[in-house]
């Protein structure tokens, strides 16, 4: 199914993307207040840069909360002059599974055009595997999303109406592929 607007078809789109790198030895006292390392700093903005280069600016953020989500979100969305008052943080999104990333998606506005969802594996990988109307082939290291991948993907219903096979994958980048 294709949205028409102003007689053009404006399929929706969904942009899936894992939190950059984090740090395992900075002295966070949980899971959830883990930061970026400093390699998943300097990535971020360069996945932020790509999609302004892309013309992927979502008109929609959504994010785990988690530090090192957050902090990916808020340089991601700095490179392309999305303000952080404009992020939807969701708690759902951190350890959740694809039923659940997709609800949160359920809430996204229905007049969204492009949605980011950002958050954690296995839950992303769970997503995006899910709402793929074919299987998703992973590549030789067995990764399907590491750290800062971005996943696009064509959404065929209405946001509310998204599930299971409502999606076709554009394209999967890997950070590794942007230098």
């Amino acid at each position: 199914m294709k949205l028409r607007y102003t007689g053009v078809a404006m399929p929706r789109e969904l942009l899936i993307l894992r939190h950059a790198k984090s740090a395992w030895d900075s002295g966070a006292r949980t899971d959830f207040d883990r930061p970026l390392a400093p390699r998943g700093e300097a990535t971020a903005p360069r996945v932020g840069r790509w999609l302004g280069e892309e013309r992927l600016r979502p008109d929609y953020v959504v994010s785990s909360p988690a530090e090192r989500a957050r902090q990916t979100v808020l340089a991601v969305c700095g490179e392309l002059g999305i303000e952080a008052n404009q992020v939807h943080w969701d708690r759902r999104i951190y350890g959740g599974g694809a039923r659940t990333l997709i609800d949160v998606l359920r809430d996204s506005p229905a007049d969204a055009r492009r949605v980011l969802i950002a958050g954690h594996n296995p839950g992303l990988e769970d997503l995006l595997c899910t709402l793929c109307e074919k299987p998703v082939a992973g590549p030789g290291d067995g990764k399907l999303m590491p750290t800062a991948a971005v996943a696009r993907l064509e959404i065929g219903v209405p946001w509310a109406a998204v599930g299971p096979a409502s999606a076709r994958l554009l394209s999967l980048t890997r950070p590794r592929s942007l230098d």
